[in-house]
């Protein structure tokens, strides 16, 4: 199973912005697709963004505009640049690895604290 490193997280302040990295154990896109999912206390475990093979993203609702998925294939890794954090954008984030029959590998989180 791939294993998923996930780094960057940290305290900012409200309109502040953080990078996310995602290293994973294999290539990126052996799999179908690679995601962010984000996880707030006593909430539910919600998507944020998805880049699928071949270069196509499409990302929640609520981070449109502000959020922005990418990869780098040689490193296999996958970022999240998180441009003007609200409160609300407070959770832990966890990377995920998708395969075409449903599976999904998960790191193990990293915290996103936006706060004045």
């Amino acid at each position: 199973q791939v294993q998923l490193v996930e780094s960057g997280g940290g305290l900012v302040q409200p309109g502040g912005s953080l990078r996310l990295s995602c290293a994973a154990s294999r290539s990126i896109f052996s799999g179908y697709a690679m995601a962010w999912f984000r996880q707030a206390p006593e909430k539910q475990r919600e998507f944020v963004a998805r880049i699928i093979r071949g270069g196509s993203a499409n990302y929640a609702d609520s981070v449109k505009g502000r959020f922005t998925i990418s990869s780098d294939n040689a490193k296999n890794t996958v970022y999240l640049q998180m441009n003007s954090l609200k409160p609300e954008d407070t959770a832990v984030y966890y990377c995920a690895y998708e395969t075409t029959l449903g599976r999904t590998s998960w790191g193990q989180g990293t915290q996103v604290t936006v706060s004045s």
